[in-house]
């Protein structure tokens, strides 16, 4: 059986990048190390989140799929470890 990879996508729009995406794209200095190898972190340029209001505010990341409006490292972690099974 295959461990579990999360995916985390950090918005590195404009937007987002002013309102602290900056600092999230620092996340992987953050894994603990119990989950190296097991989530994979990329930047993209626009999510697109930010022209919908009812999409919550910048900085935006997504889990597995799942939208995080005003992302936070902490936030994020909490999040990856729902998903791995280990808070």
């Amino acid at each position: 059986m295959s461990e579990t990879i999360v995916k985390v996508v950090v918005c590195s729009g404009t937007a987002c990048y002013v309102m602290g995406g900056s600092e999230l794209l620092l996340l992987d200095d953050h894994i603990p190390a119990r989950w190296k190898g097991r989530v994979e972190l990329e930047g993209s340029p626009c999510l697109g989140y930010c022209k919908d209001k009812s999409n919550g505010k910048a900085p935006f990341a997504m889990v597995d799929g799942e939208l995080i409006p005003q992302a936070t490292i902490p936030e994020i972690l909490r999040k990856i470890g729902e998903k791995l099974g280990d808070r």
